[in-house]
């Protein structure tokens, strides 16, 4: 792994960089179920909901540039499911196969106790083996699959979601 990789909390400032990796991926009808690119001003709510001691925003930085970031996300929004949180990675095109998704994955486990996390869990669709490898890699498990719920250009794909105690 790089020695110049810096992760810090996200920053506003840092939003428009967050939105063009974000916004890189969508061509692909991989990792995101956005068809058409999204707005930094779009994203600002988004970008509210994250607070470092709650649920963090991290970007990872190469030399004083961003190449990929990391949210935790709140899992249906109720008071019960708080020691639950859905994480997202989102790699810059050219730092990807990199081992960049396993430092930051593994970043993220460190972290969840103190965030008070029990448990983690990944949306991902069925036909993006790579995202399914990385984290069965670190012991996320299928618990549950959604058949066909999500269409992009006009092919019907399923929904995993995995899983993982902290």
């Amino acid at each position: 792994m790089n020695n110049n990789f810096t992760i810090r909390d996200a920053g506003l400032e840092d939003l428009p960089r967050i939105v063009e990796i974000y916004n890189s991926t969508i061509a692909s009808r991989q990792v995101t179920a956005d068809l058409e690119p999204v707005s930094v001003d779009s994203r600002v709510r988004w970008y509210n909901e994250h607070s470092p001691d709650f649920r963090p925003l991290w970007v990872l930085e190469d030399k004083g540039t961003i190449i990929a970031w990391l949210s935790f996300q709140s899992f249906y929004g109720r008071p019960a499911y708080n020691a639950t949180a859905e994480i997202s990675i989102y790699i810059d095109q050219e730092h990807r196969a990199r081992g960049i998704g396993s430092f930051l994955i593994q970043k993220a486990l460190e972290a969840s106790p103190g965030l008070g996390l029990r448990t983690l869990l990944g949306f991902v669709f069925g036909h993006n083996e790579p995202s399914l490898a990385l984290l069965r890699k670190y012991g996320f498990e299928e618990w549950a699959n959604l058949p066909q719920v999500a269409e992009l250009d006009g092919v019907e794909r399923d929904l995993i979601i995995v899983g993982r105690k902290v």
